[in-house]
């Protein structure tokens, strides 16, 4: 069975994306570094990913041999080794500071574009990175000067000083997503504040160097407009914690490569970042950032899982012959690979999108603002539940040797249900479409774009848009009606508007793909995407058409 032996050279659809979405002097340099990366992920990064899952999982170290409290964190050798090569290649200091080779900085797209090369091995680990980007923006966008010069540098470390990793607490155990019942407290000290309370799932934990925290400041107002927002580094100057306990790691299914846990503060010493009250505004940013991230994890993983299966698929035989020469085994394939690709391409649209929106120096529309916040809200949704279904297609591709931790498969499956929960589950993302249709015309902004979209597309690729021009039809009458219907009516349909809305979205990501991209190939794509996207209830499929074009969507050369 052939391994995969570099995640970016073996890509080449993403491969395209990048010359797409990087300049040309950029896409230069990045070609090189995210082949030399992809390389290192399925290699080295992979093994050492086995490990951490099966015997190096971090562990809590309570107390030492003197029975003083230390709450520390043990990770592995193979980890420390990972975080060093990762943080290294600039996956978050390239966001905000020059890339030395080019002389300018990096952006969203080439750090998530690392990213997606990392969760194809490690989506675990992958965690960490997002909850430091979060904290590198959150701190550079709204810290003081004093508390960036303190902690930014740190956070943005490519190895020329010590690396301090980020973390974002917001939940708390009364709270969950309501996060407006927090009630850790901050009091006033000096020039800074000091925490107390607790945070019950708390990632990073221990391994990062400050992390950003909500709290309520003294007199401040209840709900989620009393909050403010601190950084808390996680020691103090002298190397003591600094009134952080940790009280247990949390026992979790998946991504155990990243220590989550539950967490107390004492007199733990805290910096206001921007104004006080305004820390719920300033962390949905990051959340939104996060969820970004989330749909990026999502994709790593249908596309491992994908590669997986396939690569299987061609090894192994039944009753006489290939998997492959089944036209079963044909059309999972088929609809694996498409879907996978289009996906990609939808959320490396929002990527681009998501680039333009948190930048400074280029000015952008309320409607692109608006449109930002609703695919963020549909494509994590969408990309999480697909990355489950396609590590459950893998192991039904492999069949009892896929449900043996011997295979890479059950750790991804593991992994990718927790992206369904993770920054949002399905009913809130479904609230917060509700939400931006509700305040900002959301629904408006999206139809408008989307019947723009398609009239900008050629006579021959019209004839496959039927199905989405009816969809957005759909759309339409469901929108009428939860326009004039009670709060139950609306929050019920919400899910069922983001699911369409999805389906709409990556439909017309395909066939621009076919559009731009050109070739038979992409068009057989956005075909066998559409028709499974939009026909799954038809029983007789006449044409077949995930079968005529296995070989040609399947079956792809790749770069050597």
């Amino acid at each position: 069975m052939k391994k995969i032996e570099n995640f970016y050279r073996e890509d080449p659809h993403f491969n395209e994306l990048m010359k797409q979405y990087l300049d040309k002097d950029f896409f230069g340099w990045a070609d090189q570094e995210l082949d030399a990366f992809g390389e290192l992920c399925a290699g080295e990064i992979d093994d050492r990913a086995v490990h951490t899952d099966r015997e190096g999982q971090p562990r809590l170290i309570k107390y030492n041999r003197l029975g003083e409290e230390i709450s520390e964190i043990w990770v592995n050798e193979g980890y420390k080794k990972t975080v060093k090569q990762t943080y290294n290649r600039g996956i978050v200091g390239y966001i905000h500071k020059d890339i030395p080779a080019l002389g300018h900085k990096g952006n969203y797209v080439y750090s998530y574009a690392q990213g997606y090369l990392l969760s194809q091995t490690e989506p675990g680990f992958y965690c960490p990175v997002t909850l430091s980007m979060a904290t590198a923006l959150l701190l550079e966008k709204y810290g003081s000067n004093q508390v960036k010069k303190r902690f930014l540098p740190h956070v943005l470390s490519t190895g020329e000083v010590e690396l301090y990793e980020g973390a974002t607490f917001l939940t708390e155990r009364q709270g969950g997503s309501d996060v407006g019942a927090n009630d850790t407290k901050a009091i006033k000290n000096g020039d800074s504040y000091q925490l107390w309370g607790e945070k019950y799932f708390a990632s990073n934990s221990g391994m990062c160097g400050v992390t950003m925290v909500l709290a309520r400041i003294e007199g401040a107002g209840n709900g989620t407009k009393g909050l403010s927002l601190f950084a808390v580094p996680w020691r103090k100057n002298n190397g003591s914690l600094n009134g952080i306990r940790i009280r247990r790691l949390k026992d979790k299914l998946g991504v155990r490569a990243v220590p989550s846990a539950e967490v107390e503060f004492e007199e733990a010493d805290a910096y206001l970042v921007g104004e006080p009250n305004r820390g719920i505004y300033y962390m949905m940013e990051a959340l939104n950032l996060s969820r970004v991230c989330n749909a990026i994890a999502s994709i790593g993983i249908m596309r491992r899982a994908y590669m997986e299966a396939r690569n299987y698929a061609i090894y192994r035989e039944a009753f006489g012959q290939p998997l492959t020469q089944y036209p079963m085994i044909k059309e999972t394939l088929s609809r694996l690979a498409a879907k996978q690709e289009v996906e990609t391409s939808a959320v490396f649209h929002l990527v681009h999108l998501f680039d333009r929106v948190v930048s400074d120096d280029i000015p952008t529309s309320e409607e692109e603002m608006v449109l930002n916040r609703l695919l963020i809200a549909i494509l994590k949704k969408e990309s999480a539940e697909q990355a489950i279904h396609f590590s459950h297609e893998a192991i039904e591709m492999h069949g009892g040797n896929g449900y043996i931790e011997d295979f890479v498969l059950p750790r991804l499956l593991r992994d990718a249900q927790v992206l369904t929960v993770w920054e949002g589950t399905a009913n809130i993302l479904g609230l917060e479409v509700l939400r931006l249709m509700n305040k900002h015309r959301a629904h408006e902004y999206f139809l408008v774009k989307m019947k723009e979209e398609l009239s900008n597309l050629p006579e021959e690729l019209l004839l496959f848009s039927t199905p989405v021009t009816e969809g957005i039809v759909k759309l339409e009458q469901l929108l009428e009606k939860v326009a004039v219907g009670d709060i139950d009516t609306q929050t019920y349909h919400s899910k069922r508007i983001a699911v369409l809305m999805a389906n709409i979205f990556e439909s017309v990501i395909a066939l621009k793909d076919a559009h731009t991209m050109g070739g038979g190939r992409k068009r057989m794509i956005a075909e066998v995407f559409i028709e499974h996207t939009w026909k799954q209830t038809e029983w007789i499929d006449e044409e077949m058409k995930s079968i005529q074009y296995f070989d040609d969507i399947v079956s792809v050369n790749v770069r050597v």
